[in-house]
């Protein structure tokens, strides 16, 4: 029976003011008893309930994935992001990886400035350059996660050295493909790599919730049958495991970028949470929320412009606020947001795939530069040499796919997609050693090329063994390359 304060007053006789004393009869002696036995018992539970709710950290890693000026979107997302996440959260549980090689890019019209939309605000300033150059790759990446401070090799050295109560956001932008994202050195990050790395991570009890987003093509098939719902993690992409994500604010779309720039500025999924994020305020905007805002405006149009974008992991994560994550965004008296253009995209306008802008931008390029100049003699060449790039490519895997299972049936095999929730391939060592075979051979995947992935896998799937697919692959590449 509960004890309450009226149990206590009946069998408790005051003496005198100044003076309590109490009955020694058994019933009181066993009230007190229970009295104290309770108080202790709320005191451990209050204790126990302060250290599972203790505020923990935020921590952010973000990532773009490429180099070059073609790719001058990724690198400004990253930028983006940085200054969101700035005043919610310190620079020394920010880590940034990027190649650092478009601000002084000699494309650049306005050298020493990023923007991530037309008329947008300078998005470089005060980035940390945590990770450059060389420094920009897969066991770096991996290591920073892990907080792994000796598995990483140059840079500045920060890595997630989170604890069980801290909340941790990550993001990459780059090209994507079947099972895989692109880096601009070194291995790509394979999906069970990924999928390895945040088991670790979770099983060593370093953090209490996680968020990813990544924007890439078939970016869904990071997670696509991967990811378990009992990890803490909630990953959303900027496309399912089949289809390309998009690029925005682009040559040729409206807004269009101002003159001088004849790359595209972001990228649709990426600019749609992060433009939601400069409208809102974190700590009354939900993952949620944003997830389905970023869907409704990065969703696919009557013209087949746009992207599905995917929701993996654990949901009920979804139900936090951003400031959980982000911390507080709101804005302040040093940093003008990006989003004070008037200009923000609502649906494409002659939309560009990912895996199209390095051809747009070189088509760009060659079109403004003046007639007969050198700049025009230059950006013809490099205009070819994508074309022929992608031709290589489409007629390389198809050549090898007809020496492997026949002209009638080549088609079939390599175009194969699998059913929602399944992983796009059985065996992951296989897969690996067939995307170096063919690189082997053939030269490193193009931008474009990665899109072949899921043809590589399928040829894995099918039993092709490793003295097959070289002997394709030998037949096929060398001496045509």
């Amino acid at each position: 029976m509960p004890v309450g304060v009226g149990d206590i007053l009946k069998h408790t006789h005051i003496s005198s003011p100044n003076m309590t004393t109490f009955a020694t009869t058994p019933t009181t002696l066993l009230l007190i008893a229970l009295l104290f036995f309770n108080s202790i018992i709320a005191k451990k539970q209050w204790v126990s309930h302060a250290n599972t709710d203790q505020p923990g950290k935020r921590w952010a890693l973000l990532v773009a994935g490429s180099n070059g000026y073609d790719n001058y979107r990724h690198q400004a997302d990253v930028c983006h992001a940085y200054q969101i996440l700035r005043k919610g959260i310190p620079d020394e549980n920010i880590i940034v990886f990027m190649y650092d090689d478009i601000a002084l890019h000699p494309d650049n019209p306005r050298p020493g400035i990023i923007i991530n939309k037309p008329g947008g605000a300078d998005v470089y300033q005060g980035v940390p350059k945590d990770y450059t150059g060389k420094d920009v790759n897969s066991v770096n990446f991996y290591a920073a996660i892990l907080g792994n401070k000796s598995g990483v090799t140059g840079g500045s050295g920060k890595v997630i050295d989170s604890g069980p109560n801290d909340h941790i956001f990550i993001y990459y932008t780059d090209h994507g493909a079947a099972g895989m994202l692109g880096m601009p050195m070194g291995d790509y990050i394979y999906s069970n790599d990924l999928m390895d790395v945040l088991k670790r991570k979770h099983e060593a009890k370093s953090y209490k919730s996680m968020v990813i987003y990544v924007e890439a093509c078939e970016a869904g098939s990071l997670f696509e049958g991967l990811l378990p719902e009992n990890m803490n993690i909630y990953a959303t992409t900027a496309s399912n495991a089949t289809e390309d994500s998009w690029a925005a604010y682009c040559p040729g779309q409206s807004p269009t970028p101002h003159t001088g720039y004849d790359t595209c500025l972001g990228d649709l999924y990426s600019v749609a949470w992060m433009e939601d994020s400069d409208k809102h305020d974190s700590s009354k905007e939900t993952l949620n929320q944003q997830y389905h805002t970023v869907r409704r405006r990065t969703s696919v149009d009557k013209v087949g412009y746009g992207s599905h974008v995917m929701l993996y992991g654990n949901e009920s994560i979804g139900n936090n606020f951003l400031n959980t994550y982000f911390g507080n965004t709101s804005d302040d008296n040093n940093n003008e947001s990006s989003v004070k253009s008037t200009h923000i995209i609502s649906s494409l306008s002659n939309g560009v795939s990912q895996r199209d802008a390095s051809l747009l931008h070189y088509w760009y390029k060659f079109q403004n530069a003046p007639y007969g100049s050198r700049e025009k003699m230059e950006a013809s060449e490099r205009l070819e040499d994508e074309i022929l790039s992608r031709r290589h490519a489409d007629n390389s895997v198809n050549q090898i796919g007809e020496l492997l299972f026949g002209e009638a049936k080549s088609s079939r095999v390599l175009n194969r997609i699998r059913g929602h929730g399944q992983s796009f391939v059985d065996d992951w060592n296989c897969f690996k050693k067939y995307v170096k075979i063919y690189e082997k051979h053939c030269k490193r995947m193009s931008r474009y090329g990665m899109k072949y992935t899921q043809a590589l896998a399928n040829i894995c799937n099918a039993g092709i063994t490793i003295d097959q697919m070289d002997k394709a692959c030998l037949q096929t590449c060398v001496g045509n390359t």
